[in-house]
């Protein structure tokens, strides 16, 4: 039997919170794992060991170590800094960096990884000195209060997962995911490592750009969110194996990694190296799956498992990740449509099984308009303003600006409705005709009221604009010149009018 060492004390940057004193707790972590940031794991021993907190002492943590263990005085690590990313230069290489060499005497080593935008400009800037800012703390104080209470409930549809953000500190994606694979029992059926399935969902929720308006690791959280509501749905819940669950819940929350924040016709016009990588064909869903692909094998999450068994792994996220492309939505719903039409659905075929999870992420994808009308509203604005600074962008650089990213004419209200009509109620619609149940009429009705509510809007703004026209109209005339109430006139019309749903450009999504 091992005996258990008390070794000494480490210093906090903040004290421990009483709420978590009056309970003990750990993190595991192998020596093997660079996540608490050890320069040599050699200087660690090959054995496991746990960092716990004991309330005799408010402002620091205590290690204690299984065996003989030999402990650096500082552990500690921090994520990289997300800032803006310059579209037009990021390039996309295999670095060989010595990343610390001014920082730290350890011994050098070479860090050779495909990095991703976050990572390529975390390397930038540790080459230029620049320090990082904000560390992640390792105690998550609200985590164990609100955010419990909120993850009994995570199966409602009304799932506010902004406010669940905010009560686990912005790390709602790791905390969903490691609740939902902990509540399926998949860690213990897949025997998954604790520190490294951690150290993927810390890495995974990292690589999401926080700048984006949209595509961040809240919107990742909240169609993992979504995907586990649809999973949970009768026809699923009683036919899907524990690799259907796993893969649906990965796929969920990795199915927009590292998204740049603009779409894929703006990668093949400006000649971006992705676009040329994967020969302008699903640029952004390639990438977020061969990124997925690379923090599994970084991470070794599924190195235990028979090669050929972790490849399939890999291969089928993939398939899942793709089937998100919105220039292919009338292919699968096509197809989807026909097997609806003939009765022919099996769920005891793998293959059958795998595409209904396909066209479940599509619809954990796009789910935003089936949301409360709070909820759906505030991701429309989000995603139109994701929009509009792409367009921005184009204009700065003096590229064709994309139809619906104009902001000078275009308007979220229009921009919904399109989508709404075009996009989404023909997919839920058939979605309906697979799943008819409680939750598929909720989604239905709330799509339904948001829709009605967009055009209540525009039809307001319609109003003011008019009502604005005369008074616009008589102080040009007084003013000597008619031009700019025909210029007015002209944008109101395009704003009111809308822009049809069909020029939704390829590749550009509400996900």
């Amino acid at each position: 039997m091992e005996v258990c060492y008390q070794l000494p004390v480490l210093p906090l940057d903040r004290l421990v919170p009483k709420h978590v004193l009056s309970r003990r707790g750990a993190i595991s972590f192998s020596s093997s794992s660079s996540l608490f940031g050890a320069p040599d794991p050699r200087q660690l021993s090959q054995r496991r060991g746990a960092i716990s907190y004991d309330s005799s002492d408010q402002t620091a943590l205590y290690i204690r170590m299984l065996g003989d263990v030999r402990v650096r005085s500082q552990v500690g690590f921090e994520p990289e800094r997300r800032i803006s990313h310059p579209y037009l230069c990021i390039d996309f290489r295999t670095l060989h960096t010595r990343l610390g060499t001014s920082a730290s005497t350890a011994p050098e080593r070479r860090v050779h990884r495909l990095l991703s935008f976050q990572r390529y400009l975390h390397s930038y800037r540790l080459l230029r000195g620049v320090p990082q800012q904000i560390p992640l703390h390792i105690l998550d104080e609200d985590y164990t209060g609100q955010a419990k209470c909120m993850l009994e409930k995570v199966g409602n549809w009304n799932f506010d997962i902004f406010l669940f953000d905010r009560l686990t500190n912005g790390n709602g994606l790791i905390t969903l995911t490691f609740h939902l694979l902990n509540q399926y029992g998949l860690v213990e059926l897949f025997q998954l490592d604790m520190v490294k399935l951690w150290r993927f969902l810390v890495m995974v929720q990292e690589d999401y750009h926080s700048d984006n308006p949209y595509h961040n690791a809240v919107h990742a959280a909240d169609v993992t969110q979504a995907m586990y509501c649809y999973m949970r749905e009768p026809m699923l819940a009683k036919s899907l194996t524990s690799c259907d669950i796993i893969l649906g819940i990965l796929a969920a929350a990795t199915h927009d990694l590292d998204h740049p924040g603009v779409n894929q016709p703006f990668l093949i016009k400006t000649d971006h190296y992705l676009a040329t990588l994967y020969r302008n064909t699903s640029v952004l869903e390639n990438h977020h799956w061969k990124s997925a692909v690379g923090l599994l094998r970084e991470t070794g999450l599924f190195s235990h498992l028979p090669a050929e068994d972790s490849l399939n792994m890999e291969r089928e996220l993939g398939s899942l990740i793709l089937a998100t492309d919105i220039s292919r939505q009338n292919d699968y719903l096509s197809r989807f449509r026909r097997h609806l039409d003939q009765e022919n659905l099996c769920l005891s075929n793998a293959s059958h099984r795998h595409f209904i999870l396909q066209m479940a992420l599509k619809c954990a994808d796009i789910c935003n308009p089936c949301r409360p009308w709070e909820l759906s509203k505030r991701w429309s604005e989000k995603v139109t303003e994701e929009f509009f600074q792409q367009g921005d962008i184009e204009k700065k650089h003096r590229l064709e600006v994309s139809p619906l990213f104009d902001r000078a004419i275009n308007t979220v209200g229009n921009i919904q409705i399109g989508f709404m009509t075009y996009v989404a109620e023909p997919l839920f619609a058939e979605w309906t005709r697979f799943s008819d149940t409680r939750l598929s009429q909720t989604m239905l009705g709330h799509m339904g009221l948001n829709k009605a509510s967009w055009l209540g809007l525009q039809q307001e703004q319609t109003s003011v604009s008019k009502e604005a026209e005369p008074s616009s109209a008589d102080a040009d005339s007084e003013g000597g010149g008619g031009g700019g109430a025909a210029r007015r006139d002209s944008t109101t019309a395009t704003a009111a009018g809308g822009t049809s749903a069909k020029e939704i450009p390829q590749g550009s999504k509400e996900s």
